[in-house]
């Protein structure tokens, strides 16, 4: 018989999804944790609402009409990119992002922490980085003037997403590495512990 890991009230095994998401941080670091967690689900929701309504409508409009919106297609293509980036900021908070974790496993507590630290820095780092070459991107588009030949917005518009999404994300890494160092726990995010659960039963 194997018992589950204990687990505190406020932080949650990567494999457990919270109700509603509450910080590790302390203070003010906290409050911004808690803010961007609510921008990101108030993006997704958004998102992957205005797109199903978007391809119901159009297929309605389809059987009965024989034609669809002449713009669906923008739309879809503008909120893939909305739900994508705000998602890879969530995925980080919530420590569902892929590991490579063969070495991580096998190393003592102290060890994981350290690496943990390391890593969610350099990510932090590689986010911010790519921020950058993304609005240098966004830039280059906007100088060109291009427009989406159905919604006639300016197409720079629909990649603003990018760099928002890269930047919470580097954020949120970085919150991460804060509270490694600041937390006796190895945590993948400010509110996931490390740890994997226990899926077990009795035959």
């Amino acid at each position: 018989m194997s018992e589950t890991p204990e687990k505190s009230e406020t932080y949650h095994s990567p494999d457990e999804a919270p109700e509603t998401f509450e910080s590790g941080l302390p203070g003010f670091l906290g409050v911004i944790d808690v803010a961007i967690s609510k921008v990101e689900a108030v993006m997704l929701a958004v998102g992957v609402l205005l797109m199903a309504t978007n391809a119901c409508i159009n297929v309605i409009l389809r059987f009965i009409f024989g034609e669809g919106l002449f713009f669906s297609g923008e739309i879809n293509r503008i909120l893939i990119i909305l739900i994508t980036f705000a998602g890879i900021g969530y995925a980080a908070r919530h420590g569902r992002h892929i590991r490579m974790s063969a070495i991580y496993d096998v190393l003592p507590v102290l060890g994981r922490k350290i690496m943990m630290v390391i890593i969610s820095l350099f990510t932090s780092l590689v986010m911010f980085f790519l921020v950058y070459y993304s609005v240098e991107y966004i830039w280059g588009v906007y100088s060109k003037g291009r427009i989406l030949p159905a919604l006639g917005f300016p197409i720079w518009w629909i990649y603003i997403w990018v760099p928002v999404g890269l930047a919470i994300t580097g954020i949120q890494y970085f919150l991460t590495a804060i509270k490694n160092m600041t937390s006796e726990d190895v945590y993948l995010s400010t509110g996931v512990v490390d740890g994997y659960a226990d899926t077990e039963s009795e035959v």
